[in-house]
């Protein structure tokens, strides 16, 4: 798949890999795929990174089937196979530990805002143990700054803890890094992009797409956009920019 990066999007994918040191030479990296234009483009991005990288480094893809049944994949999982083969991308499939079952959601004691919370905890906790038996270093993930600004105030505001998802996140005592090459971008550079070289979202069938807590923030965080100029760029900022000394933390530690 032909194109090439934006010249302000290379800008800041690069600044965010050199600022977290996000790859280096004889890496092994797997790059998680769901289908959504966030993950293609993360692939596409990787790949042609690699054309020009000083460094030399091996990639694998991998999607989580969440629609499957026994041993034939789900059609999530059969159009993400034709992409990556497209992009000359080895991808691996595994079939999902845990899927939602809204009917019964009741029995099982999970809210529907649990639902999402279990299915993503469930899928992460596969791509951790897949990286671990098979000797990867680095877990690629498409998040970007949007994504990462909702996390602040989604943490805010339903988990009461002032956190968000870091571009490069170290695991199980430096064994795993999670990275984000994505983190300095905007949703509307990488929809833009997919768009530029052809690249489509593949349209998931989840049951609580549109429904979850998350997308109840985004659309709050938007409202702040649009409401407050420049306000974006400050949160994003401000994220780096933690004054301690002004936050109610307690000068004795609890036990």
């Amino acid at each position: 798949m032909k194109g090439t990066l934006p010249r302000g999007m290379n800008r800041k994918v690069g600044r965010a890999m050199h600022d977290y040191e996000m790859l280096a030479d004889g890496d092994r990296i797997l790059v998680a795929v769901s289908g959504g234009i966030d993950s293609l483009i993360l692939s596409w991005l990787l790949l042609s990174w690699e054309k020009k990288a000083p460094i030399s480094y091996r990639l694998q893809a991998i999607h989580v089937d969440m629609e499957g049944e026994g041993n034939i994949p789900g059609r999530v999982a059969r159009a993400v196979s034709r992409v990556m083969e497209s992009l000359g991308l080895p991808l691996v499939v595994l079939p999902a530990a845990w899927k939602p079952d809204i009917e019964h959601q009741e029995h099982a004691q999970l809210s529907k805002k649990d639902v999402c919370f279990q299915c993503a905890r469930s899928r992460r906790t596969q791509l951790f143990a897949y990286a671990r038996e098979h000797n990867f270093g680095k877990l690629a993930l498409g998040h970007h700054r949007d994504d990462i600004i909702d996390t602040f105030f989604l943490n805010l505001t339903c988990a009461g803890n002032i956190s968000t998802m870091r571009p490069k996140q170290e695991l199980f005592s430096g064994h795993l890094s999670v990275i984000r090459p994505l983190a300095y971008c905007d949703k509307a550079e990488v929809s833009l992009l997919g768009e530029k070289i052809g690249l489509v979202a593949i349209e998931t069938e989840c049951p609580m797409a549109g429904h979850t807590r998350r997308q109840e923030v985004h659309e709050l965080v938007q409202f702040i956009y649009k409401q407050i100029p420049d306000s974006k760029e400050h949160i994003f900022a401000a994220l780096g920019n933690v004054r301690r000394d002004y936050l109610l933390l307690p000068s004795i530690k609890r036990p």
